[in-house]
C-alpha cells in the first residue's frame, strides 16, 4: 500500500508549526483568544481547529457565553504540540492522544529518538511516517517542516532509501491531490519540489572520487523538464564517488551529443518522462557515438530511464527499473 494513501485525511489543511523564534505570541490576559484569532495566528482553517476540538478533544478550556471559544496560552501551547506530531508523521488521533497524554502543562514535543538498525535495513514503518509528515507540511506549505524532515530522512536512511521511501510517494500523493481538485494545489506540488530539489542538491561526496570510477553523463531528452529523479541518481552517485555530470532538463541534442564527445563517459542516462518524449532514434544516435584514437575508440553505455521508455526501450540500451537498479548497474560497469 502507497505509504502516503492517507495522508490527506484530518490534515488536508492542518496548522503549520511556525518557528518564530521558537515561541507563539501570548494569548492576552483577558481570557484567551477566539477560534478565528488562533487560526490567523497559525496561518490554518478555522474549521481545522473546531475539527480538533470536537474528534480528539484538543479544544479551548474556556467558552465565552458557554458557546464561543477562546484559547489560552496553554490551549495554544497543545496545539503546538499537535503540529510537531502531525509534521513528524503521527496520524491526528495518535498525535492528538500523545498531547493529551502530556496533560496541560506540557509544551514541547520530545525529540524523536532514531533507534538502531541492522546495516541496510530500512524501517519501513517509521519511513511510511515519514513520508507522510512531509507531505502534510507540503498541504500547509509549511517550508522549515520539509527542510527539517527532508534533512533527517536523508540522515537516517540514506539515499536511495530516502527517495524510494519517503521522497518519491509524497511527491506522488501531492501530485494526486492537485490532478483531483482541479487548479488547487499546484503551489504545493511546485513547493515541495523546490525542497526536495534543494535537499538532494545538498548532499555532498564522501571524498575523492574511487579510482577507475567510469563517468556518467546524466540529461533529460529534449522537451523533458521533470528532472528529479536524475538530481536523486546524481545526488547517490556522488555520495559513493562516482563522478557524474548533470545537465538537467531538456538538453538540445546538438549539445547533448557534444558533451558526450567531449566527456568521454562511461555511460549516458536519458530521463524521459512520458511516451512523448522518449525518443528512440536519439538514444539510438547517442549508443552511435564514438571517440578516442583509431583502433581504440569507445561508445558509451546508453540506459534509458524513467517511466517514458516503457515498452519502447531502443536496442543496445539498458533500462532500469529504479535508482537503486541504476546506482548498482553503472557501479557494475565502472568495475569492468
Amino acid at each position: 500500500m502507497d505509504p502516503a494513501m492517507d495522508l490527506v485525511a484530518d490534515s488536508a489543511m492542518g496548522p503549520a508549526d511556525h518557528r518564530a523564534g521558537g515561541r507563539l505570541p501570548r494569548a492576552p490576559a483577558d481570557g484567551g483568544l477566539t477560534t478565528g484569532a488562533v487560526a490567523r495566528l497559525l496561518g490554518v482553517a478555522p474549521t481545522t481547529l473546531r475539527s480538533w476540538d470536537r474528534r480528539y478533544g484538543i479544544g479551548p478550556a474556556a467558552r465565552e457565553d458557554g458557546r464561543h471559544r477562546r484559547w489560552t496560552g496553554t490551549d495554544i501551547a497543545a496545539l503546538r504540540h499537535m503540529c510537531r506530531l502531525t509534521s513528524a508523521g503521527l496520524p491526528p488521533a495518535e498525535a492528538a492522544r500523545a498531547v493529551l497524554a502530556r496533560g496541560p502543562h506540557a509544551t514541547a514535543a520530545p525529540r524523536r529518538g532514531h533507534p538502531r538498525r541492522a546495516p541496510g535495513a530500512l524501517p519501513l514503518r517509521s519511513a511510511r511516517r515519514d513520508c507522510r509528515g512531509l507531505a502534510r507540511a507540503a498541504l500547509r506549505l509549511d517550508a522549515p517542516a520539509m527542510e527539517e524532515l527532508l534533512t533527517e530522512v536523508l540522515d537516517r536512511y540514506g539515499l536511495p532509501a530516502a527517495w524510494d521511501e519517503v521522497m518519491v510517494p509524497a511527491l506522488r500523493a501531492v501530485g494526486r491531490k492537485w490532478e483531483t481538485a482541479g487548479e488547487r494545489y499546484i503551489e504545493v506540488e511546485h513547493l515541495l519540489s523546490w525542497h526536495v530539489s534543494g535537499a538532494l542538491r545538498g548532499v555532498r561526496a564522501a571524498g575523492p572520487p574511487a579510482p577507475g570510477a567510469g563517468l556518467a553523463l546524466l540529461a533529460c531528452v529534449p522537451g523533458e523538464t521533470h528532472t528529479l529523479a536524475l538530481e536523486a541518481l546524481a545526488a547517490t552517485l556522488n555520495r559513493r564517488g562516482r563522478p557524474v555530470r548533470m545537465f538537467g532538463a531538456a538538453l538540445p541534442v546538438e549539445a547533448l551529443e557534444e558533451a558526450v564527445r567531449r566527456t568521454g563517459p562511461d555511460a549516458v542516462v536519458l530521463w524521459a518522462q512520458s511516451h512523448g518524449t522518449a525518443s528512440r532514434s536519439l538514444a539510438a544516435r547517442v549508443t552511435a557515438i564514438e571517440w578516442g584514437v583509431r583502433g581504440a575508440r569507445r561508445r558509451p553505455v546508453v540506459f534509458t530511464a524513467g517511466p517514458g521508455w516503457a515498452g519502447r526501450q531502443p536496442p543496445g540500451t539498458r533500462h532500469p527499473s529504479g535508482l537503486a537498479d541504476a546506482v548498482d548497474a553503472l557501479a557494475a560497469l565502472g568495475a569492468r
